[in-house]
């Protein structure tokens, strides 16, 4: 079939201003009717563009239909066929053309647009809820406003938390469908996006009664990004919120626990806001107190002692409490190699480590350094 219109993917897309539903699903509409009926349907714009046809007819309709569809007429014939307007809230959508060869045709073009008027007026109340909840988080709309529209919609208020899901590398039209797949039999979920990068879903979490169950949603949809997108993604979410309004705030402190885990927790996948510890508190400090503070712990300046060995070191003797005899066994070393190791790094940066004191400090100095890192490159972007 000819394609005057440019086609859309099946989340539709806009036409000179106006919310259009793909050809493809009009398409297949029109075929399987034609399948019971043998009439011929043939589906224009109000401007009299093609979008979807049984048959293309012989003559030009362009000029016909366009000035059918601006009469106060519900239906003519011209031509051999009977012309129809679909009409969806007060606008005329498209113009439906039907085959005359006998009164079946009449009631089989009726069935028609009834079928595609309500395939229509579905997809722009979908369209109308998307819009409506990522306007919800970018902040765009008034309390009073909010509520009204989500009135219409049929949104009712509900606990729920924002996951937003990063995925590493170039995201495309599968991942975000496959995320919608996961979440498609729940009518009360919302799955959208807002930039390039991140995925959003808007979850309600009233079975949900954990931070454990938080926890395992996010774990279950890293599973099956990796195994039905093929694609690494890192989930953050917020904290449950229970009204319309502060599904915003959710939706910052999600990305705010992809952000604070992306400096101080890279090794992890799934980030919440409300474990970020002390990573968050780092993150909100200005650059002229992280300078001040680690002149305070380092006076002759950062060391340099960072290399791969000595990393590993001091990570796997904080993970394990500061006991020097399981770090040694997990790192495969004699307990004295790593005493002196840590004796060795004391020289350097002049804490030892050993003492939880010490520990605590250069943990928070090492916290601070990255965060000064990750500002600078921050700004020099």
């Amino acid at each position: 079939m000819q394609q005057s219109v440019q086609a859309y993917f099946d989340y539709g897309g806009q036409y000179e201003g106006k919310i259009m539903i793909s050809n493809h699903k009009i398409q297949v509409v029109i075929d399987e009717i034609y399948d019971i009926s043998k009439t011929d349907l043939v589906v224009y714009t109000e401007n009299g563009k093609l979008v979807a046809a049984t048959k293309i007819p012989e003559q030009d309709m362009e000029r016909e239909v366009e000035l059918f569809a601006g009469t106060m007429l519900e239906t003519q014939t011209l031509f051999g066929y009977f012309f129809y307007k679909i009409v969806v809230e007060g606008e005329v959508e498209y113009v439906l053309l039907a085959r005359t060869f006998s009164e079946e045709s009449y009631m089989v073009g009726k069935m028609a647009v009834s079928q595609i008027r309500h395939l229509v007026s579905a997809y722009m109340e979908h369209f109308d809820r998307n819009n409506f909840i990522q306007n919800i988080l970018l902040g765009n709309l008034l309390v009073v406003d909010m509520y009204n529209k989500a009135q219409k919609l049929h949104i009712e208020q509900a606990e729920r938390v924002v996951y937003v899901i990063e995925v590493k590398g170039k995201k495309d039209s599968t991942v975000l469908e496959t995320v919608k797949n996961l979440f498609v039999t729940k009518t009360r979920d919302f799955v959208t996006e807002i930039d390039e990068k991140s995925i959003i879903l808007i979850k309600d979490c009233r079975d949900m009664k954990t931070e454990e169950d938080l926890k395992t949603l996010a774990s279950m949809i890293i599973d099956n990004m990796h195994a039905e997108a093929m694609v690494k993604v890192r989930v953050g979410y917020g904290n449950r919120v229970y009204n319309l309004q502060d599904i915003t705030k959710s939706y910052q402190e999600a990305n705010m626990a992809l952000e604070v885990g992306r400096i101080f927790y890279a090794e992890k996948e799934i980030i919440s806001y409300s474990l970020l510890g002390i990573g968050r508190l780092i993150y909100q400090l200005p650059m002229s107190l992280c300078e001040m503070f680690i002149k305070e712990v380092f006076a002759d300046g950062i060391p340099d002692v960072f290399d791969e060995e000595t990393m590993i070191t001091i990570q796997k003797f904080f993970e394990n409490n500061l006991n020097i005899s399981e770090t040694a066994r997990q790192l495969y070393v004699h307990r004295n190699t790593l005493v002196y190791r840590l004796e060795r790094l004391e020289k350097i940066i002049g804490l030892d480590i050993r003492k939880f004191e010490d520990a605590l400090t250069f943990k928070i100095a090492l916290m601070v350094i990255s965060h000064m890192e990750s500002q600078n490159k921050h700004n020099e972007q």
